[in-house]
C-alpha cells in the first residue's frame, strides 16, 4: 500500500484552492500522520466540499482505507485517478485502487487497476510486483472457482441420480404393491368361485340323492306291487282248487 499522502504546497494553493480548502487538507494531513484516520477523513471531506481535487479524493481514500471501509475507498480512489491531471497522482491513485480491490479479493479488477497504474508510471516496481501477485492469485481463484463449480456440478448430478433412483424405487414399489393387490383380488375371486362351485356341488348332490331316493322308492313300490300280484294269484289258485 502506498501510504504516503499527497501534500498541497502553499504556492499551489493560491492558484488551485481556497484558503479554507487548503487549511482543511493540511489539518487532515496532520490527523492522518498521527493515525487519527477518523478526524483525517472528516477534514478531507470538508476540504472536498470546498473544492473538488484529485489530491483530496486520494487522501480521503487513504483515510477510509485505513478504517477498512474498502467499498468507499474504491469510490474515492477511482475519482482521484479519473480526475488527476498528472501521471504521478494518477499512478498512485490506480495503485491504491488496485490494493483496495486486492484486499476485497477482487483480483480481476485489481489486475486492471495495477495495469492502469503502470500505464501512467511504467517504472513503478512496487506496482509491477503487486500486479504479478494479483495475477497469480487471480489464477488460483479461478482454479478454485472452477473446482468448486465442478464439485457443485458433481453434487447436483449425484443428487439428481439419487432422486432418479429413489423415484425408480418408489415406482417399482408402487408397481409391486399394485401387483400384490391385484393378486390378492384374483385369489379372493378364485376362492369365491371355488366356494360357489362347492356350494353348487353340494346342492347337486342333494338333488341326486333325492332322485336316487325316488328311484329306490319307485323300485320298492314295484317290488311290493309284484309281490302283491303274486300273493293274489296264489290265493286265487288255492281257492279254485
Amino acid at each position: 500500500m502506498k501510504k504516503q499522502i499527497l501534500y498541497i504546497l502553499c504556492f499551489c494553493s493560491l492558484n488551485s484552492y481556497s484558503q479554507s480548502a487548503h487549511s482543511l487538507l493540511q489539518k487532515g494531513d496532520n490527523y492522518y500522520n498521527s493515525k487519527d484516520y477518523t478526524q483525517a477523513e472528516e477534514n478531507y471531506r470538508k476540504a472536498l466540499k470546498e473544492k473538488k481535487s484529485a489530491q483530496g479524493s486520494y487522501n480521503l481514500g487513504n483515510s477510509i482505507y485505513n478504517q477498512e471501509r474498502y467499498d468507499e475507498a474504491v469510490k474515492h480512489y477511482t475519482a482521484s485517478a479519473e480526475s488527476a491531471k498528472d501521471k504521478i497522482t494518477k499512478s498512485m491513485a490506480y495503485h491504491n485502487l488496485g490494493n483496495t480491490l486486492f484486499a476485497k479479493k477482487e483480483y480481476d479488477k485489481s489486475v486492471n487497476a495495477y495495469k492502469n497504474a503502470l500505464r501512467a508510471n511504467p517504472k513503478d516496481l512496487e506496482t509491477k510486483y503487486n500486479l504479478a501477485l494479483a495475477q497469480r492469485l487471480l489464477l488460483q481463484q479461478q482454479q478454485q472457482q472452477q473446482q468448486q463449480q465442478n464439485q457443485d456440478d458433481k453434487e447436483k448430478q449425484d443428487q439428481e441420480q439419487e432422486q432418479q433412483e429413489q423415484q425408480q424405487q418408489d415406482d417399482q414399489q408402487q408397481q409391486d404393491d399394485q401387483e400384490n393387490k391385484d393378486q390378492q383380488q384374483q385369489n379372493q375371486d378364485q376362492q369365491k368361485e371355488k366356494e360357489e362351485e362347492q356350494q353348487q356341488q353340494k346342492e347337486l348332490s342333494k338333488e341326486e340323492a333325492r332322485k336316487l331316493l325316488q328311484i329306490m322308492e319307485e323300485e320298492e313300490r314295484k317290488v311290493q306291487e309284484k309281490m302283491r300280484k303274486v300273493q293274489t294269484k296264489k290265493s286265487k289258485s288255492a281257492k279254485d282248487w
